[in-house]
């Protein structure tokens, strides 16, 4: 299969040279340009959410001996989530080689998370199907190694760890609410407050997704709240 340019840097900066390019391709196919001769992406992600957890959870069994399930499962979730998938996505500039529909593009899909999470577990589905689980593995531990090394003891994110600092308060779950909107429609700037049922709140904005820009509200929140600003 005759690939161009952009599919082999992407190769190099994925760090795995395809024998079947055409896994690859199906992998960065999203459901908005497939049709029934080019299959979209949506199965690949499916094996591959499932291999990046194993891989995952391996790691993190082996490099921590003395780590309880209680431990494990919070780092586990962090390594995998979306937020996370989609970070490394952006960092091999993997939306730039994304296969979209024009409608799609044009709401700036090459920059929407849910978008790049999904076509990471698929190309990591598209290795394991072209070299294999320990080729995968080898990928997966390359790209993940920063956050490997860095994961924190109680890696909980933010909303999480606000919701029972207010339940340890006697206070119900924060409230979080979009007070504003603005940008471009391809690619709009959401502007989200979180507040207390004691009154205290924050904000932020951004052009994530809206959990995202929640989720930096209430970091922004627990670092008043713990004195870190």
């Amino acid at each position: 299969m005759k690939i161009g340019g952009d599919i082999r840097a992407f190769m190099a900066r994925l760090g795995h040279e395809f024998e079947r390019p055409e896994l690859l391709i199906r992998a960065l196919t999203h459901g908005s340009v497939a049709t029934p001769t080019r299959p979209d992406n949506q199965r690949l992600e499916f094996l591959g959410d499932r291999v990046l957890g194993l891989v995952m959870a391996e790691a993190l069994y082996v490099a921590d001996a003395n780590a309880t399930e209680g431990q494990l499962a919070p780092r586990f979730n962090a390594l995998v989530k979306g937020e996370t998938c989609a970070a490394i996505a952006r960092m091999i500039g993997l939306g730039d080689v994304l296969r979209l529909g024009r409608s799609e593009m044009l709401s700036g899909g090459r920059r929407k998370e849910a978008v790049l999470a999904d076509a990471m577990e698929a190309v990591l589905a598209a290795i394991y199907l072209d070299a294999g689980f320990e080729t995968a593995r080898q990928v997966i531990l390359g790209l993940w190694h920063d956050r490997l090394d860095s994961i924190e003891d109680d890696p909980r994110d933010a909303k999480t760890a606000l919701q029972e600092w207010a339940q340890a308060q006697g206070m119900g779950p924060p409230v979080y609410e979009q007070t504003g909107r603005g940008g471009p429609d391809h690619a709009p700037v959401f502007f989200i407050t979180v507040r207390l049922a004691d009154g205290r709140s924050a904000e932020a904005s951004g052009t994530g997704t809206k959990r995202s820009i929640e989720q930096a509200a209430a970091q922004t929140l627990l670092d008043r709240l713990e004195g870190r600003e």
